[in-house]
This record gives C-alpha cells, structure tokens and sequence, in this order.
C-alpha cells in the first residue's frame, strides 16, 4: 500500500496554528513504525511544479523539468479525449481579481460555471486555435479546456494548485508563446455577452485562463498500491482552516488508519506527505530489535510544518 497525501501542510500563521492543535494519532504512531526515504523531493514554495505533482510524476515513472509534466495530456485522456503524439496544455476558466496591490486567481468554484457556458465561452476562443495552422482543441468539462500545438512543446508553466485563491504575479508565465496566449484569450473574453449575462445574475464572469502542463501525453507505470487521497485541496484551497482539519481528522481515522493496520500486519507500506516545499516518503524498513521494542509516537505537527 502507497498512501499519497497531497496538502498535508501549508506555509503561513493559520497552518502553523491550525497544525498545533491537530490531533492525528494514527498519522503519529505510523510515522514511528516507518523509516523516513531519502532523498526526499525538495523544492521552494515557488517552484512551478508542486511537490505532490512531482511525487506523482516519480510513481508514474514521469520525468520533466520543472513546470514541464504533462498532467493537461494526463487529464484530458482522463475526459476521454484522445491524445494521440500532440503536445497539450490544459486552460482553466477563471476569474483573475484585480487588487490595490496585486492580482489574484480566484478559486474556480466560485465561477460556478455550468457545461452549456463553459463549452460557448470555449467555442468562441476557436478563431485563435486554427486547424489550418495544426491546433487541435478539446472541450473536457466545465473547468477544463484544452489545446494542442507544437509550439508548446517544452513550455514551462505553474500549476493552477499554485496560484488558487493566491496573488499570480509569481507565477504569471514567463514564455513570450504562453503570455500571448493568455492575453489573446483574456481579450476575447473581455465583455463576452455571456459573461455580460453572468454578471447580471451576480455571477463572475471569466476573464481569463490559466495553462498550464504543457506537453505530449507520457506513459504512466501502472501501481495498484498507490491510493492518492485529495479531500485536503478544497479546504486549504479556499483558506478553509477548520473545514482542512476535520478533514485531516477523517484522513487519519480512515486511510491512514488503514496504513497503520497493514504495517503494524509486516505488510509493505509507504506513506507520502506532501506540501508546499517537499514531498516526503516513508516506508518500513528492517530495524534493529531495540527500535522494535520502543517506538513512541512522533510528534505530527514539526513533520508536517517541515513540508
């Protein structure tokens, strides 16, 4: 069993609060039976691929620079749609805020965008993908759109789970292909009649997108251990820190539950918990017998601020 964790930990005050006072005892006794892995996966909190994407690529047997993992081929396959050997990037609808001091990506829930206008408003970004210049587009669902073209290929680009709920500037596309892009798109959008139509009933409108895993689809190396578990994105996402702990509190009396059971059986199990920094995976390994005999609870709060 691989229990893979994203969002386990965040940087900031209401983390390091809401971690103090989070009480995981099966995540404490499972970190005292496993031995921690090295070298762990480690980055900074601005780096353009996140640790839990860079923690996937590696148990897919992924590999790419830093903002170049194909997760829009990866999702789109997942939508059903066929990739073929076209080099992709997935385009997230969304409402870019605009602040006193900085720009800020709205979480995509709050568009509320249903199918009927999510496909419009994706139909009348066409004229920018010709298929005569060798684009290929693909509507996936509500939030996710994608595009194919050569020139993506090997273009670096920010996960959206980076800039969620988060001012963009940090992560605002450096390639000149991928800006122009994003501006093309942003104009068409700009007083779209059905944004126009959104806004009379209150809602945002879509101003813009954000693109990202650019590149052509790569082979994934089936693991029938691995269990991603993401009900922690949502609440950390929305800054929701009460709504994150009692799903931390779900996690640790479910899976990791579970995880726990199987190493305290001798089974072959391996934790990843993964923040904004680091990915970090833990296994049991062979100890010596006294380590056997004592093995107190591991104090969960320091491991996770680590991450």
């Amino acid at each position: 069993m691989h229990l893979l964790i994203p969002f386990a930990s965040a940087l900031g005050d209401n983390a390091t609060h809401t971690l103090k006072d989070l009480a995981l005892p099966r995540l404490a006794r499972a970190l005292s039976l496993l031995t921690p892995e090295e070298p762990l996966l480690d980055s900074d909190e601005y780096s353009l691929t996140p640790p839990h994407e860079r923690a996937l690529a590696q148990a897919w047997g992924w590999s790419g620079a830093d903002g170049c993992l194909p997760f829009a081929a990866r999702h789109a396959q997942a939508d059903g749609i066929v990739t073929s050997e076209l080099c992709w990037a997935e385009l997230t609808p969304l409402h870019l805020a605009v602040g006193s001091d900085q720009i800020s990506a709205l979480d995509t829930a709050t568009l509320s965008l249903d199918p009927t206008t999510s496909r419009a408003l994706f139909e009348s970004l066409a004229e920018l993908f010709p298929a005569s210049e060798g684009w290929a587009s693909a509507w996936g669902a509500p939030l996710r759109w994608y595009v194919a073209h050569e020139s993506l290929r090997g273009l670096p680009g920010a996960s959206l789970d980076r800039v969620m709920g988060r001012g963009v500037d940090p992560w605002m596309p450096e390639p000149r292909r991928l800006r122009t892009l994003q501006n093309e798109v942003q104009m068409l959008l700009h007083n779209h009649p059905l944004n126009e139509a959104r806004e009379a009933k209150g809602l945002l409108p879509v101003n813009s997108v954000w693109i990202s895993g650019c590149g052509p689809a790569q082979a994934v190396q089936a693991d029938a251990d691995l269990q991603t578990d993401w009900r922690l994105r949502a609440p950390l996402l929305a800054g929701d820190w009460a709504a994150w702990a009692e799903a931390w509190i779900a996690l640790d009396a479910g899976p990791v539950q579970d995880l726990l059971r199987a190493a305290e059986q001798g089974q072959d199990v391996r934790l990843t918990l993964c923040g904004e920094r680091q990915a970090r995976s833990w296994s049991r390994q062979p100890r010596p017998w006294w380590k056997r005999l004592w093995n107190p609870p591991v104090a969960t709060a320091p491991v996770l601020e680590a991450l």
